[in-house]
């Protein structure tokens, strides 16, 4: 519609300053006869519609002798230099504008002689052409320049967003080295202490199994710390991430640790790696939760997933107030309705009149 717009304004213009001329030159009693220039003047019109913004050059090449010769299409000879000077060098544009002042001055003076009609008409037709080449090398700077100015603010915010990756990168490459100076030290120590429990004479069967739990379950921890190191360190779409089917084994490490956790799994069979990955990080948190704040008490996992109703993960574990358990910051649960709420799903969590601590937390199926 804009272009439209524009097209029927440049005819307007083209239509009314050939008007001008060809009025001008009949009440001198020149000019060629009404129809010629009724036709040499839809002619230079309908070039211009079509050949303005392709082929300025040659356009105005052939406006300018026809404009020359004939009063209406003189109109469109002006729009016509103004697109060479918007689209074209300015040396073009300079060039054709010398050009029809050499034509114009030359042929009027032939026809007008050295009179005061012909400086008034050859002054009046190049100060015209100039003033609008003029204009349309103005315009044509200043496109420039604001795209000289838009690729600047380009290469400025992409290199701010290089050096923010590149901060990002250095914070992870300290965060890494941190876990693996501080937890890696901690959990090797913890590691061998239990390992030399586990061997130790003296021991009972049960503190041996106890020991050996915490000697396997400080070498996991180890494994999935330098998993999250060299994710830190190098991250990538690729690296292996849990998914559903690893929830029974994670089961199976809390009861292998003495914990009464039991599992009911419905529906497990294609479930999208994302929502199987989410549903696993909300049953280890829970889990985790369970061992800490209520350490012995029974734990039931339900997971139930469709792809109509979506997944619901449900856990519930029995309140134990008498029971020594380790201090918390709740940034877990915390982390997990960031998680959850990132994919457009729903988390509750709080006791129940019954006397557990009950979690529910719905995964939308992706589409």
């Amino acid at each position: 519609m804009r272009r439209l717009l524009v097209e029927l304004s440049v005819a307007s213009t083209a239509v009314a300053l050939g008007l001008f001329f060809l009025v001008n030159t009949i009440s001198e009693g020149d000019g060629a006869p009404v129809p010629v220039e009724v036709a040499t003047g839809a002619l230079a019109v309908a070039c211009l519609i079509l050949f303005r913004r392709t082929r300025p050059v040659t356009l105005a090449l052939v406006l300018i002798p026809l404009g020359i010769l004939f009063a209406l299409p003189m109109g469109a000879t002006p729009i016509a230099l103004f697109a060479v000077g918007l689209r074209r060098r300015a040396g073009v544009a300079a060039g054709l504008v010398a050009l029809h002042a050499a034509l114009v001055a030359s042929i009027y003076f032939i026809a007008l002689g050295n009179t005061r009609l012909y400086y008034e008409v050859v002054i009046f037709l190049v100060l015209l052409h100039v003033s609008l080449v003029a204009i349309a090398m103005l315009i044509r700077s200043h496109r420039h320049l604001v795209a000289s100015l838009a690729e600047r603010a380009r290469q400025a915010e992409e290199g701010q967003r290089l050096r923010v990756e590149q901060a990002r990168s250095s914070e992870r490459e300290r965060l890494a080295r941190e876990m693996h100076d501080v937890l890696a030290h901690r959990l090797s120590l913890l590691a061998v202490h239990a390992g030399a429990l586990e061997v130790r004479r003296e021991a009972s069967g049960d503190e041996q199994r106890a020991a050996g739990v915490i000697r396997e379950t400080a070498h996991d921890a180890l494994e999935d710390l330098r998993s999250v190191i060299h994710m830190l360190r190098a991250p990538a779409d690729d690296q292996p991430q849990p998914t559903l089917g690893d929830v029974p084994a994670l089961v199976e490490q809390s009861r292998s640790a003495g914990a009464d956790v039991g599992l009911t799994l419905d529906g497990g069979d294609g479930v999208p790696v994302t929502v199987g990955r989410h549903a696993y990080r909300i049953v280890q948190e829970a889990l985790t939760n369970a061992r800490k704040h209520a350490p012995g008490a029974p734990v039931r996992v339900a997971i139930s997933a469709c792809a109509e109703r979506g997944l619901d993960v449900a856990v519930r574990n029995a309140l134990a107030p008498g029971s020594a358990a380790m201090p918390g910051a709740g940034s877990g649960l915390a982390g997990l309705r960031e998680r959850v709420q990132l994919v457009g799903g729903r988390l509750e969590h709080g006791p129940t009149t019954g006397g557990e601590f009950h979690l529910r937390a719905w995964l939308p199926w992706p589409t």
